[in-house]
């Protein structure tokens, strides 16, 4: 049985900030091991017995992410099927439909296994079997999902209560109902009577399946999406869409637009499973949810980077620069980061939320990016700045280039600390090598460009009346940005 891995990778994860942010989302950080999480999530079905896995995953992604997440499969030697860019969020029903519509102009109904891109799996043997007994479901027309076996009440997931058993040794019931977070005291209730499960998010069916039950019960958002899908383009790696089309488009959930109208039988004819799931499952919802799943010392302490503790017990703490020392704190989480620190009690680790909603109400870019930005062609370091001035450490990876451009509000200084630069400044074009300099005026056209096989580190010097980022105008790109 052929299985085809879709990969939903549009969230941004705020309650994870100020590691995760708007322009660098969680899915794309390493929290647990040295794959980020969405690299996980490709390598999660590799060496799945008795289940033939597409070798080549359909990624549907928001467009701000595109050269992120393009880099991290390329980093690991993986072609997407396609690799959907979504010009604004519309959550993961539309998301998923554009995936089976893609699927469907290709002529493949191969069963799909939705898997949002930020979750955690440990036990990969316990996550393959389930997917197994899964496709079985789906390959017969079922739209079947996960249910997480609880082993504690959680008032931060939702829940689903499984139905009358299914025939078979599946260990899959019918689906019968999907509840919100519950409030403490009846979370207990639920974990106790053993019949209500964590919902994972995950979704096992067949393209021609989803477009069914999606057409039959929001009709508007299957045409929203066709048209889309259908007024869009190829560009380089990426397949846009019809901006309009797709910003016209409904916005819902999975489980809103479509699961919650299939629970209790077979709908439309669309039965609506699930199958228990066991597997060290994690969404990382909030910092709390990290804590449990990572490693910690024997006073209950989990950290990561420079971190000095004395007389503290069940923190979470994660420096990327800069030492963090703690004195007698207990139950803490401290996370820094170059521009930001941010201190919570765990059992407040949801109000980040609302913590990243006041920082961007003051007009804090910080709620969006990290002072480290990410490029196609590689990163820039805000290092200083000041009136009329900002020093910027700029790194280009080997063979990529900058735009053809200029500015007209300021001049730069560029000093080569690594490897070798070819730079083009009006109709000149020269080398510059280790510790060398050069100028370019303001208004001047230039380009910046990695001949090596190294990657360029380089200090660059701005000055002028006006330094933002939208003082660029670009003549020529080859990342096809406007």
């Amino acid at each position: 049985m052929k299985v085809q891995p879709v990969i939903l990778s549009g969230g941004s994860g705020t309650r994870l900030w100020p590691l995760s942010r708007e322009h660098y989302p969680k899915q794309l950080i390493a929290f647990v091991e040295n794959d980020s999480l969405f690299q996980a999530t490709v390598r999660r079905m590799a060496g799945a017995p008795g289940i033939e896995v597409a070798p080549r995953p359909l990624v549907v992604c928001n467009e701000n992410h595109r050269f992120l997440i393009a880099e991290q499969m390329r980093a690991m030697k993986v072609v997407p099927e396609a690799l959907i860019l979504e010009p604004v969020g519309r959550n993961t029903a539309p998301a998923l439909t554009l995936a089976a519509l893609r699927l469907q102009a290709a002529g493949n109904d191969a069963v799909m296994l939705v898997m949002p891109a930020d979750h955690v799996i440990t036990d990969k043997a316990a996550f393959h079997g389930a997917v197994a007994r899964a496709a079985v479901l789906a390959e017969a027309g079922a739209v079947v999902t996960f249910g997480i076996v609880p082993d504690k009440p959680e008032t931060g997931y939702g829940y689903i209560r499984r139905g009358a058993a299914l025939p078979g040794d599946s260990g899959a019931h019918v689906l019968a109902a999907f509840v919100e977070k519950p409030d403490l005291a009846t979370a207990q209730k639920y974990v106790a009577s053993g019949d209500y499960w964590w919902n994972s998010g995950l979704f096992v069916l067949k393209p021609s399946v989803w477009l069914a039950a999606i057409g039959a019960f929001n009709p508007a958002m299957l045409e929203a999406c066709t048209r889309a899908h259908a007024g869009g383009n190829a560009d380089a790696d990426f397949c846009r869409l019809d901006v309009a089309a797709f910003t016209a488009c409904p916005a819902d959930s999975i489980d809103y637009a479509v699961m919650e109208k299939l629970v209790g039988g077979a709908a439309d004819g669309i039965p609506a499973q699930v199958v228990p799931l066991d597997a060290g499952w994690s969404d990382i919802g909030a910092w709390d949810a990290l804590w449990e799943i990572l490693d910690r010392d024997e006073s209950g302490n989990a950290v990561r980077g420079s971190v000095v503790l004395h007389d503290c017990a069940d923190n979470l703490v994660m420096s990327q620069g800069r030492m963090v020392a703690c004195v007698g704190m207990r139950d803490m989480v401290v996370v820094e980061t170059a521009d930001v620190v941010m201190v919570a009690p765990r059992e407040r680790a949801q109000d980040v939320k609302a913590l990243v909603a006041k920082v961007r109400e003051g007009g804090h870019s910080l709620a969006e990016a990290h002072r480290q930005v990410f490029r196609p062609w590689g990163s820039y370091d805000s290092v200083d700045s000041g009136a009329r001035f900002q020093v910027k450490r700029i790194i280009v990876n080997p063979g990529a280039s900058l735009s053809l451009q200029k500015h007209h509000h300021r001049a730069e200084h560029w000093i080569v600390v690594q490897g070798t630069a070819e730079v083009t400044r009006g109709e000149e074009t020269f080398l510059v090598g280790e510790n060398q300099s050069t100028y370019i005026p303001l208004g001047t056209v230039h380009r910046l460009v990695n001949p090596g096989k190294i990657a360029l580190e380089m200090i660059e010097v701005q000055s002028g009346s006006y330094l933002g980022e939208d003082d660029i105008v670009r003549f020529q790109d080859h990342y096809g940005r406007a």
